[in-house]
């Protein structure tokens, strides 16, 4: 038996871990830009990053290390350190070579624009801020923000039966770019529980296909995603199914805060397919939903077009049959196994769910089993405008 109780604190909620966010110069007007998380014992690392081909200089730098243990993760918001080839590899080497000798095997993390060196001379001097006694979990996810307009953290505390306990924290970054295959998005994971590499990695891996994975803003992947779990071990405790558990709830709170705060968002969606030929079959579905651009403007207008609907599960490349597909908006059901009763006052039902902020569009194929749930948002005209003029 275990209990999870969400708790205050974020990335230093977890014994032994600090963090706090600073004002390099990289952002206007003096905003908050660097961050730091250290901890008091090296840690166990566990991650995953882009899929994206481009992958940016600290992915390559962190992947470079192979095998390894660090107590510090330098992040910086504004410049993604992308595109910039050998160059900002060495770039990061020069920056972390300045950091105290008590910081080990220190991975960097960066966000923003593709294409453009990274200002060492402005991260080195940031970093020269940090207080390593801070534990600032508000500043250090305000900092690492981008085209956000809200911080994203969550924590729990995990009590086992025999009295001892554990705790999980996270920040996230996140709010465009993002595509179901991660997001275009940071995420920083600590942990006080006494668990070992390997387990992990496994349910890092696990659990990210159903949170991280699942979520869609634009159908744009990122060269600079990345999710980094960390363990020093300080509690002594653990269980795995708590852990688990604990992580997955920590993921997919995440994963939609990033979707609601999807670059001018209105409206978090949830899409659950089910009846599907398999449950591959059904993600299919579900991510063809998230990220059509038909569907996201409907969604914008608070169109219940569920004619867009059909047609991207039909499109899809899953197995699907016009007489078996049932189509809800909530509990509104708009289409039924090729029955037409898509009426003025079905309409009006309809287009009021469509007026909440947060509703489910379910989809049952009527096939088999199979099923999954993605999330999405609209998009609308506030997208546009933000990245037409992301660099200006």
């Amino acid at each position: 038996m275990y209990k999870l109780t969400e708790i205050e604190g974020g990335v230093c909620a977890a014994n032994g871990f600090y963090a706090d966010g600073v004002s390099a110069g990289l952002k206007a007007d003096m905003a908050k830009d660097m961050a730091f998380i250290y901890s008091e014992k090296k840690c166990e690392i566990a991650s995953i990053f882009t899929t994206n081909k481009m992958a940016a200089a600290p992915i390559r730098h962190c992947k470079a290390k192979g095998e390894f243990q660090t107590n510090f993760v330098l992040i910086n918001s504004k410049n993604a350190n992308a595109m910039t080839g050998n160059a900002g590899v060495e770039d990061i080497n020069e920056i972390l070579a300045t950091l105290p000798a008590n910081i080990e095997n220190p991975v960097m993390s960066s966000t923003g624009v593709i294409g453009v060196r990274i200002p060492k001379d402005k991260i080195i001097a940031g970093a020269k801020l940090f207080d390593l006694t801070k534990k600032d979990a508000d500043a250090a996810a305000q900092a690492i923000m981008t085209t956000d307009t809200f911080s994203k953290q969550i924590a729990y505390k995990i009590e086992l039966e025999d009295g001892s306990s554990f705790h999980i924290g996270a920040m996230a970054k996140g709010a465009g770019m993002i595509n179901p295959a991660m997001a275009t998005m940071l995420c920083f994971i600590t942990t006080d529980a006494n668990i070992a590499k390997e387990e992990m990695q496994a349910a890092l891996n696990k659990n990210v296909q159903t949170t991280f994975n699942a979520a869609s803003v634009d159908g744009d992947t990122s060269t600079n995603d990345t999710v980094l779990l960390l363990s020093n071990a300080k509690s002594g405790a653990y269980h795995a199914e708590a852990f688990e558990k604990a992580l997955h709830k920590i993921m997919l709170f995440l994963a939609r805060e990033m979707v609601r705060d999807g670059e001018g968002a209105t409206k978090l969606v949830t899409y659950n397919v089910s009846g599907a030929k398999s449950d591959a079959e059904a993600e299919i579905v579900a991510k063809a939903l998230s990220n059509s651009l038909l569907v996201k403007t409907a969604l914008y207008g608070q169109d219940p077009n569920w004619g867009r609907i059909a047609s991207t599960v039909g499109a899809s490349g899953a197995y699907a049959v016009e007489e078996k597909l049932t189509i809800s908006f909530n509990d509104i059901c708009v289409y039924k196994k090729g029955e037409l009763f898509f009426d003025e006052a079905m309409e009006k039902k309809a287009s009021k769910v469509m007026q909440l902020n947060t509703f489910t569009i379910s989809c049952d194929l009527g096939i088999a089993e199979g099923k999954f749930t993605s999330f999405g948002c609209d998009l609308g005209y506030e997208y546009v405008k933000i990245n037409a003029d992301y660099r200006t």
